[in-house]
């Protein structure tokens, strides 16, 4: 029998379950499937239609109403940082102006959710009418005609000859000058997309004859919103607070955000939730909560603090200059959220509290002054031969300066026109002579201290309603027991959450009167739960207890009972009665 013939006698029907060899061991799988390629966050993401484009309404608004009333630019100029959907949007556009459908035969952007004869396509990259072209490697004047010399010729199969040319910039002076011809006069069936990061880089007679869209930055919110929307389709769990971190730092970029969402996703062990802690170390930031805590240090002028502070967050990886960066930014926030409010931060709900009880706490002048020795300090980190040696020289300039009296104040002192409490500033705490200030600093130091000084520091909330009510701040007074709600208190600063109703600005009277009152500055913050009941409520709450106390007694009982709709106002406890002293009883023998 041949070969071919015990072939033949397998039954097909069991062909399969031959697997064996001769000697009975499993035979090795034939062609096994290949496993499939992981795709990449910020590809499997890409929008498909123009609805998936998030934060650029505007541009979708005007494209949508371009198309309805076929009023569509023959050249078109996209710009905008990385990652904000540029090129996406090119693509979509390529689309939009070779859609065709059994239903569908004009150009739309409303269909793009049904994929068109063309879509499949243009979307992998290998239509022939719609050519796509970096110009950063294609920067010169014959390359550029190569290309142009296509634009006459038709279409091979789609409605329009779509050329994207991406990084437009980067082209030169002649091939700018080649484009502009044929962008004068272009054939009908011919469109250009053109995208940039450097607007400005582009000439303009490039650009008077194309219809511009700028696509902004994506509001942190947004982006935040889209990546739990991403984590929750792939099946990850992924704290809040490291939204935020990534989102922050994307600095606007979709793109950057979702792959650093990828990154961040192969942090975590299976089945673990992406912490904000594993996130911050994957970017190398430091705490964020304990790099305002070094800020508040600074505010408040203890350099001993400011340099604890730094070192511990240097012990633990964080870097010198994100230190610096993140100084920044929280005066900036301070500055912000003094002039417009804490909503306008994009922080967690108690980071934004403390960073507007800063702005509070700190005059305009203090704020703009600890920006520029921040914008200083940042490249002398960033030159210094040692980062975390510059930081501490740093931390002790500023923590020294923070509490000296700005230009005006001074030159008022010097002048002898009144001293630092005149000028409606505090005055600073003595310094040790040698501590590096000149001549004039220190004479103004000790003119400050020779000022009339304020009071203890009250080392508790009641001991600030009693401080109040001693100054005869009556309406502030009444305020602090109506609609604050104690959380924390320490010296020099108080957390509280505010009753419904309370004033806008009690934070800013009360920081304004302490910083008058004791003669140094503090931290007053109001966040929006998980306060204790307010003294009034605590009054109440004691009055209550005493009319129970009073109706459970039975003479009472027997006394509503003989007079029926009496009610009791008020219940007062009564001093115990004093024990005659001797002069008293001998004086009562005489009488």
């Amino acid at each position: 029998m041949t070969d071919q013939d015990a072939t033949l006698d397998i039954d097909p029907a069991t062909r399969d379950e031959a697997t064996t060899d001769m000697f009975g061991a499993p035979a090795p799988a034939q062609n096994p499937e290949p496993a499939a390629p992981y795709t990449v966050i910020a590809r499997k993401y890409r929008p498909r239609n123009f609805d998936d484009l998030i934060g650029q309404e505007g541009m979708v608004r005007t494209l949508k109403n371009a198309f309805a009333t076929g009023r569509i630019a023959h050249a078109f100029m996209l710009t905008g940082v990385r990652g904000v959907g540029k090129t996406t949007t090119a693509r979509l556009l390529a689309r939009a102006l070779n859609y065709e459908s059994d239903a569908v035969h004009q150009p739309s952007v409303e269909d793009l959710a049904v994929e068109g004869v063309h879509c499949r396509a243009i979307i992998e990259g290998r239509h022939l009418d719609v050519l796509e072209i970096d110009a950063a490697s294609r920067t010169g004047v014959d390359q550029m005609k190569e290309l142009l010399d296509g634009v006459p010729y038709a279409p091979a199969s789609a409605r329009y000859k779509v050329y994207i040319i991406d990084e437009i910039h980067m082209l030169s002076e002649k091939a700018f000058n080649a484009l502009l011809k044929t962008l004068e006069e272009p054939p009908p069936h011919a469109k250009f997309i053109f995208a940039t990061t450097e607007i400005r880089k582009v000439p303009v007679t490039i650009l008077s004859r194309c219809q511009r869209f700028d696509l902004r930055r994506v509001e942190p919110p947004v982006i935040i919103a889209s990546l739990a929307a991403i984590a929750e389709a792939e099946g990850a769990r992924i704290e809040p607070e490291a939204l935020t971190l990534i989102a922050r730092a994307a600095e606007g970029s979709v793109r950057d955000a979702q792959s650093l969402l990828d990154q961040a996703m192969v942090q975590a062990d299976a089945g673990q939730s992406i912490s904000a802690a594993t996130v911050r170390d994957m970017l190398g930031l430091a705490d964020r909560g304990q790099t305002i805590d070094l800020f508040e240090t600074l505010a408040r002028g203890d350099t001993a603090g400011a340099i604890t502070t730094f070192r511990a967050l240097y012990a633990v990886g964080a870097d010198p200059n994100t230190v610096m960066l993140d100084l920044l930014e929280h005066c900036h926030g301070a500055t912000v959220a003094k002039t417009l409010g804490p909503d306008v931060l994009t922080l967690p709900k108690d980071q934004a509290a403390r960073l507007t009880a800063l702005g509070v706490a700190l005059s305009a002048g203090s704020l703009a002054r600890l920006w520029q020795m921040l914008l200083k300090a940042l490249d002398e980190v960033r030159r210094a031969p040692d980062p975390a040696a510059a930081v501490d020289m740093t931390l002790i300039r500023l923590a020294y300066a923070a509490d000296l009296p700005g230009p005006e104040e001074a030159l008022k002192v010097l002048r002898g026109e009144g001293g630092s409490e005149s000028a409606g500033v505090s005055p600073p705490a003595p310094r040790p002579s040698g501590g590096g200030a000149s001549a004039a600093a220190r004479a103004l130091a000790t003119q400050a201290v020779a000022a009339p000084s304020g009071l203890a520091a009250p080392q508790s909330f009641e001991d600030v309603v009693a401080l109040a009510g001693e100054r005869r701040d009556i309406g502030l007074k009444l305020d602090l027991e109506k609609y604050v709600r104690p959380i924390s208190f320490r010296s020099g600063a108080l957390t509280f959450e505010a009753v419904h109703g309370a004033p806008s600005n009690l934070s800013h009277r009360l920081v304004a009167r302490l910083k008058e009152w004791t003669g140094q500055p503090w931290l007053v913050a109001c966040e929006g739960g998980g306060g204790a009941e307010t003294l009034l409520e605590r009054q109440q709450k004691a009055v209550d207890a005493a009319h129970a106390e009073a109706l459970a007694e039975p003479f009472i009982q027997a006394v509503l009972a003989a007079f029926p709709g009496t009610e009791i106002l008020d219940v007062r406890q009564m001093g115990a009665p004093e024990t005659p002293t001797v002069d008293d009883e001998v004086a009562t023998n005489e009488d």
